[in-house]
C-alpha cells in the first residue's frame, strides 16, 4: 500500500508541475498582466514553483507549508478569475447588447471574448498540490520521515 502511494503522489506531483509550468508560459504568451488582478495567478504560479524548487533541495515541512498556503491561494485565485472574466464579459455584452438579459446574458458572457472557466485551472492546480501533500511525509517525525518520496 505504501508503495502505491507513493506512486500516486509522483504521479500527482507531474501532473502538478506539467499544470503549474503550462499555465503560467500560456499566460505569459497572452500577455496576461495588465493589472493586479492579471498578475495574481502568475506571481502565484510562479511562487508554487519555486516553492517546490525549495522543497526538492531541502525536503522540509516549511516549504511545504508553504506551498500548501500557496495551493489555497491558487483555488482562491480561480475562483475571483471566474467572477473577473464572467464580469468582464457581461460589461462588454451589455455594451454591445443594452437590452439583454437572463439566459442569453448568461450563456453570451459565459461564452464571451474572455473565456469565463479559464481560471478554474487555477482551482485544479491548488486541489492537486494539497492532494501532493495530503499526509505527505516530510511532515511526519524526523523518525519516520522517508525523505526518498517525493
Amino acid at each position: 500500500m505504501t508503495q502505491t502511494i507513493a506512486i500516486v503522489r509522483r504521479i500527482l506531483l507531474v501532473a502538478l508541475v506539467v499544470s503549474l509550468v503550462g499555465t503560467l508560459t500560456e499566460l505569459l504568451l497572452l500577455e496576461h498582466f495588465e493589472d493586479a488582478w492579471q498578475w495574481a495567478p502568475i506571481v502565484l504560479l510562479g511562487a508554487s514553483l519555486l516553492a517546490l524548487g525549495v522543497y526538492a533541495v531541502e525536503r522540509g515541512s516549511t516549504s511545504l507549508n508553504v506551498f500548501r498556503a500557496l495551493m489555497v491561494l491558487c483555488i482562491v485565485s480561480g475562483a475571483a478569475g471566474v467572477l473577473l472574466h464572467y464580469q468582464g464579459n457581461v460589461e462588454f455584452e451589455l455594451e454591445m447588447y443594452p437590452d439583454l438579459s437572463g439566459w442569453k446574458l448568461f450563456r453570451d458572457s459565459m461564452m464571451g471574448a474572455t473565456p469565463a472557466l479559464a481560471p478554474g485551472a487555477m482551482v485544479q492546480i491548488g486541489l492537486v498540490g494539497l492532494a501532493w501533500t495530503f499526509r505527505h511525509p516530510a511532515f511526519k517525525p524526523a523518525a519516520g520521515n522517508n525523505s526518498t518520496e517525493d
